[in-house]
């Protein structure tokens, strides 16, 4: 038996990206002291955008602002991903994998509401 869904918090999908939230907070915490203000910020930034956009997405009324908002969370799943190559790629981290995988958990759960809601 499933549960009725009445706040954001109930979605899995937002529950995940607040999870990826925590996580790049955790690592961007331990990076130079130099990318607190620039690279640490603009990853948090858009890390907090995707959890964000679900919950105001799921406020709002109307499949189609609905779905614009759960678009805008993927185009923020994005610029995290690139967030996550370029610290790889700089050394901050030894790895991303997990965290990509993750991102690409919370990718397939976007685009499923967002076809639910477009086929409703």
């Amino acid at each position: 038996m499933s549960r009725k869904i009445e706040s954001y918090h109930d979605l899995i999908v937002w529950q995940k990206s607040h999870e990826l939230v925590l996580e790049i907070y955790s690592i961007t915490n331990k990076f130079p002291k130099r990318e607190h203000a620039s690279l640490a910020r603009r990853l948090r930034e858009s890390a907090i955008d995707i959890p964000m956009n679900i919950a105001t997405g799921f406020k709002k009324r109307g499949g189609r602002t609905k779905i614009h908002f759960y678009l805008a969370a993927l185009t923020a799943l994005e610029s995290v991903r690139y967030g996550l190559i370029l610290i790889q790629d700089l050394k901050y981290v030894k790895s991303t994998v997990d965290l990509q995988g993750e991102c690409d958990n919370v990718e397939k759960m976007l685009k499923r509401l967002i076809r639910s809601i477009a086929s409703s």
